[in-house]
């Protein structure tokens, strides 16, 4: 068996608005695409391979699998999350070993921020 072999692989997010999405990806996380006709976009510089689905039946979620996206200084991030217009559904927390924030993006699926707490 390979060493990808039941590894995570690709994360596919429902975008009710493509421009907006992308828009809001490249502002907040510096990330690009590949585009597949209009409703695809391919992620590019996030870490994991994953695109914006706007042509499918799944919709935007605050209620699923939670997407957590690793940042080396939250405050920023959270800062730049609120320049790009999302809203702030959960505020900075800490737990063990770390603290997050939860984000709603342009489309409505909710995911997180985390950063390893000094120690």
């Amino acid at each position: 068996m390979s060493d990808k072999h039941h590894h995570f692989n690709y994360i596919e997010l429902p975008a009710t608005d493509m421009a907006a999405m992308k828009d809001f990806y490249t502002t907040v996380f510096g990330w690009s695409y590949i585009d597949y006709g209009p409703s695809y976009a391919a992620i590019t510089g996030a870490g994991i391979d994953g695109g914006f689905d706007a042509d499918s039946d799944r919709t935007p979620s605050r209620n699923g699998a939670l997407i957590v996206i690793y940042s080396d200084d939250v405050e920023a991030s959270l800062a730049a999350v609120k320049t790009a217009g999302a809203e702030i559904s959960v505020p900075i927390f800490t737990f063990p070993g770390g603290k997050r924030f939860h984000f709603i993006d342009p489309s409505g699926n909710e995911l997180a921020i985390w950063t390893i707490l000094p120690e």
